[in-house]
């Protein structure tokens, strides 16, 4: 099959471009696709991945085949996380939103041969799927977990939670729905709970940080960062 091209970087613009993608808050990096990713994204890529198009908002039963109510991922990396709660939390289902290939063939592999059937693969930006094709109200969640913290301080205007984006996540949610963040940047976690608490439409489920959920898995890199005394923080808000 056609893969989808590489998201186009643009330059640095100003602070509100995370949402206008005058600002990413990613940035691609080379990396080899192994034979076992190639054969997934192959074999499995015309299964579980959907192609970002501005004008066709998703129909999420129809791309599903259930009513369920849909996870929105956020950048998961090499999957695995991602394919342990699709199979965790079954009555859902799950879009998840990368745009490294090799993370991408990495998650196919696991979804096809585990055979999960509750998962979709954007491999695209995931500011522009959201703000483009997730239909207002739709999403039961929305998960970011472990986003770059763009220690920097100049490059903080690149970190995802920023009050546009939160403002576009509140409007995505249903009713009652979670957007669920995850950081070990102890001042990025700062920040993510003064944006989150600042956004009208969302109320903290915790007194401050939330304790983890047990759908959340433990990551080996996060288990060892424990192990060594980092913390993690997580933050669990729900739309009014």
């Amino acid at each position: 099959m056609q893969l989808p091209q590489d998201p186009q970087q643009e330059e640095p613009g100003h602070s509100d471009g995370i949402l206008k993608r005058g600002v990413r808050s990613f940035v691609l990096r080379a990396g080899r696709v192994g034979p076992g990713q190639q054969r997934a994204l192959d074999e499995f890529g015309p299964r579980y991945l959907v192609e970002y198009a501005a004008d066709k908002p998703f129909d999420f039963p129809a791309l599903f085949g259930n009513a369920n109510p849909v996870i929105f991922e956020i950048g998961f990396g090499m999957g695995g996380s991602t394919a342990q709660i699709a199979q965790t939390l079954a009555d859902t289902n799950t879009l998840g939103c990368e745009v490294h290939l090799p993370g991408v063939g990495a998650l196919l592999k696991l979804a096809g041969e585990q055979g999960i059937t509750n998962l979709r693969i954007a491999r695209h930006d995931a500011i522009e799927v959201l703000r483009d094709m997730v239909p207002d109200g739709s999403l039961g969640a929305i998960h970011v977990f472990f986003p770059d913290p763009w220690h920097k301080k100049k490059h903080n205007k690149r970190r995802l939670i920023q009050p546009p984006f939160v403002a576009l996540a509140a409007r995505k949610l249903a009713p009652g729905g979670r957007l669920h963040c995850a950081t070990d940047w102890q001042e990025y976690a700062e920040q993510m709970l003064e944006v989150l608490s600042a956004e009208p439409a969302l109320d903290n489920t915790a007194d401050g940080y939330a304790p983890k959920p047990d759908y959340r898995p433990l990551t080996k890199f996060e288990n060892r960062g424990l192990k060594l005394g980092h913390g993690v923080w997580d933050l669990v808000f729900r739309k009014r």
